[in-house]
C-alpha cells in the first residue's frame, strides 16, 4: 500500500509540474553590413551631397540604435567604398562615391592572375572596346566642326610627343575624354578612366613599357578622325575597333616578353 501512494504521488508532481520554457532568444545584432544599409538609406532620406557633414557617431548611435563600435566599423567599410570620408578631428562627411573602389578590385583581379595569363586584362579591354565603339556611333553624327579640330589638335600633340621620345598615354586618354565629352553624361569618362587606370597600374606591376610604335598608335586615332569628319559611322567605329586591337596585341606581346 505504501508503495502504491507513493507511486500516486510522484504522478501528482510529476503532472502538476510545469514544461520548462526554452531560454528567450534574444534579438540578433545586426551586422555591420545592414548598419551600412542605413547609413546609406539615412544619406538619401536626408538628400545629403558630397561633402555634407553626416551626423555625429553619438547621433547615429541614437538614430540607428547601435553602439558605437558598431557606428565606427560600418563608416569605415564605407569609407572604403568612397561612400563616407572620414576626417579625423573634423567629422564624417559624405563621400563622391567614386569608381576607386571598382578600380582597386579590378587591379587586384587582374594582378591576381600568373604573368602569362592575360585573360583578365583582355576581358577588362573587351568591355571598354564595346563600351566606345557604341559610345563612338553616338557622336559620330553629332560632333561639330570646332570638336573635331579640338580632337584632331589632341594628335598632333600626340605625334610631336612621339618624335620627342615622349610617352603619349596620358595624350591618349585625354583624346578618348574629349571624344565623348559632347554627349554631357559624367559617367562616361569616369568609367572609361577606371578601365584606363586599370590598365596602367597592370602594365605598371609587370615592367610593360609604352607602344614600342607609337607612329601606329597615331595613326589609328587620326583615322578615328577622318572617319568621323566623314560623318562615316561604320567607318568609325572600324577605326575604333582596330584601335582596341592593336591595344590587345601589345598587352599579348608584353606579356610574354615581347616588345
Amino acid at each position: 500500500m505504501s508503495g502504491e501512494r507513493t507511486m500516486r504521488r510522484m504522478s501528482q508532481e510529476s503532472g502538476s509540474r510545469r514544461p520548462e520554457r526554452p531560454p528567450e532568444r534574444r534579438p540578433e545584432r545586426r551586422v555591420s553590413s545592414q548598419i551600412q544599409r542605413e547609413v546609406m538609406q539615412l544619406i538619401l532620406d536626408r538628400k545629403l551631397r558630397a561633402g555634407a557633414p553626416l551626423p555625429t557617431e553619438t547621433e547615429l548611435m541614437e538614430d540607428l540604435g547601435v553602439s558605437r563600435n558598431s557606428v565606427r566599423e560600418a563608416l569605415k567599410a564605407l569609407q572604403a567604398l568612397d561612400i563616407v570620408d572620414i576626417r579625423h578631428g573634423y567629422g564624417t562627411y559624405v563621400g563622391e562615391a567614386s569608381l576607386t573602389p571598382l578600380v582597386d578590385g579590378l587591379t587586384f583581379r587582374t594582378l591576381a592572375r600568373p604573368d602569362g595569363d592575360t585573360a583578365a586584362l583582355a576581358e577588362i579591354l573587351q568591355i571598354r572596346e564595346i563600351l566606345e565603339e557604341g559610345l563612338v556611333r553616338r557622336v559620330a553624327a553629332s560632333l561639330t566642326d570646332d570638336e573635331l579640330d579640338a580632337l584632331a589638335a589632341v594628335v598632333d600633340r600626340m605625334e610631336a610627343a612621339g618624335r620627342a621620345g615622349e610617352s603619349v598615354a596620358e595624350l591618349d586618354r585625354d583624346f578618348h575624354e574629349l571624344l565623348y565629352a559632347s554627349l554631357g553624361n559624367a559617367l562616361i569618362p569616369q568609367l572609361l578612366g577606371a578601365f584606363w587606370t586599370v590598365f596602367l597600374r597592370v602594365a605598371g606591376a609587370r615592367g610593360w613599357t609604352d607602344a614600342p610604335t607609337p607612329e601606329l598608335t597615331i595613326r589609328r586615332h587620326r583615322d578615328i578622325v577622318a572617319a568621323l569628319r566623314a560623318r562615316d559611322v561604320e567607318g568609325a567605329q572600324q577605326a575604333m575597333s582596330h584601335h582596341f586591337r592593336g591595344i590587345e596585341a601589345r598587352a599579348a606581346q608584353a606579356s610574354r616578353g615581347v616588345g
